[in-house]
């Protein structure tokens, strides 16, 4: 098939849309990567462009002062008979552009490569990052294989996301932390259920101490982190005439980036200590990814702020940023959407907004 010719010149609405129409389900990102990368070295003046697998980068070398990341994923999760884009206007919406990934986020690629084709100059020196397999997990990811391959594309002074936000900064993001409790006992007929020991009672107290925890608020650089300890699965049961000799519950601790993973285990350990305590229920980690501070203190970020307004706030979910944020880079999350329509089969996003953070971005570069 032959590479798809995009116009990073048009209507960032309209380069959305053509994005959105080449499908690019995680691992199946070679199409549009190939017409990122073609536009690229057409349209964006000034730019080393260079392909690391399905990855696209590109930046300028102007000897500017400080240099910016923006980076993007081009993958989407599964096509839901969402592709391709279509545009609607409702009264109670007003002008929307529907279509998988409109949120998440070709939105914010298609502001990222508009900019750099439309600026003729740029305050500050640009690096721009398309990659691939965000969507799935942690070990594809694209930006992953950049750190270990082409790590000298990741410095900069402070990086943007175009994660969804609905055009406000969204800082940092919290760290994630899964624990599997579990227990077991033996197998027995529920008639004789004496003959017995059931795992599943076993993770009551746990249950009980889960269901008393009070989450902490804390506040960094202006923003309020909200933290959360929370059963996300539970599993036992063998029939309905069967005591179960094995069950387990999940249990995921969303935590503000002042803690590290290893605090934040610890933290858990202590909540549950005295459920813990005499080995009836064993604790094992099953995923964990730290999050990242929101560095608005940096002047480079400061800047980013006072050209949104001063609209900004903390980031909940985790996202690429952490990332950033391990190398030391102050990173938030800037783009079109309201990030609870990602991955829907109505997708969609404002056309005001793509528009609202073109402008962002291009008072920021440009001041």
């Amino acid at each position: 098939m032959s590479t798809v010719r995009l116009d990073l010149t048009a209507d960032p609405v309209e380069l959305t849309a053509a994005l959105v129409d080449i499908p690019s389900v995680s691992r199946d990102e070679t199409l549009i990567a190939d017409a990122v990368e073609e536009a690229l070295r057409r349209q964006a003046t000034g730019f080393e462009v260079i392909r690391h697998g399905n990855c696209v980068l590109a930046r300028t070398r102007r000897g500017k002062a400080n240099r910016v990341i923006l980076a993007g994923h081009l993958d989407t999760v599964p096509i839901a008979d969402n592709v391709p884009s279509r545009r609607s206007v409702t009264d109670d919406e007003g002008d929307v552009l529907h279509g998988c990934g409109t949120v998440d986020m070709k939105s914010g690629d298609a502001v990222f490569l508009h900019l750099a084709a439309t600026l003729p100059d740029t305050a500050v020196d640009l690096t721009l990052i398309f990659y691939d397999c965000e969507e799935i997990a942690a070990e594809f990811n694209g930006l992953g294989t950049i750190e270990r391959d082409l790590p000298e594309w990741l410095e900069g002074d402070v990086a943007v996301l175009g994660e969804p936000t609905a055009g406000q900064i969204e800082a940092g993001c919290q760290g994630t932390l899964r624990v599997r409790f579990s227990a077991s006992g033996v197998r027995a007929h529920s008639a004789r259920a004496w003959m017995g020991d059931n795992a599943i009672h076993k993770l009551g107290r746990l249950l009980t101490t889960l269901g008393g925890y009070r989450p902490r608020r804390v506040t960094i650089d202006g923003c309020e982190y909200r933290e959360g300890l929370s059963a996300v699965a539970v599993h036992g049961g063998v029939a309905g005439n069967v005591v179960p000799d094995e069950a387990w519950v999940d249990v995921n601790f969303r935590f503000a980036p002042d803690r590290s993973p290893e605090q934040a285990l610890a933290h858990v350990r202590e909540v549950f200590a005295d459920d813990l305590a005499d080995g009836t229920v064993r604790a094992e980690v099953t995923d964990s990814a730290a999050g990242a501070l929101p560095g608005l203190a940096h002047p480079a970020a400061a800047k980013l702020v006072a050209a949104a307004s001063g609209r900004f706030r903390a980031k909940y979910g985790w996202t690429d940023v952490s990332r950033f944020s391990a190398l030391g880079i102050p990173a938030v999350n800037l783009g079109p959407g309201d990030p609870s329509l990602a991955h829907r089969a109505d997708e969609r996003v404002p056309v005001e907004q793509i528009a609202e953070v073109t402008e962002i971005l291009r008072r920021y570069l440009t001041t």
